[in-house]
């Protein structure tokens, strides 16, 4: 595929920017390289390929949901700044 100013100038037209003459010219040249790379990836034999759906081998990392012992109210609650009816009491932030 071959990137010339008119596949530049409906680029800009899609993206609703401006760009300058130099700046049509780099562009045109850039994105001519990356047509030109995904040319040459597309030549590439992938028949016998596995798709994948990422590059390293992932694994749960989560650790097992266990009960332990845990803080009880009265612990909990010793150093609020404000308490009642033994839960921690906060300023009310919604209207």
């Amino acid at each position: 595929m071959k990137i010339n100013n008119e596949t530049v100038a409906y680029l800009e037209k899609l993206a609703r920017i401006e760009l300058t003459d130099e700046e049509r010219v780099e562009c045109c040249s850039d994105l001519q390289d990356i047509v030109s790379h995904m040319d040459i990836l597309s030549e590439l034999d992938t028949q016998d390929a596995e798709p994948l759906s990422q590059s390293f081998s992932a694994k749960n990392v989560m650790r097992e949901d266990e009960v332990k012992p845990s803080l009880d109210r009265d612990t909990a609650l010793k150093n609020a700044p404000r308490v009642k009816d033994g839960f921690f009491s906060v300023p009310k932030t919604v209207e």
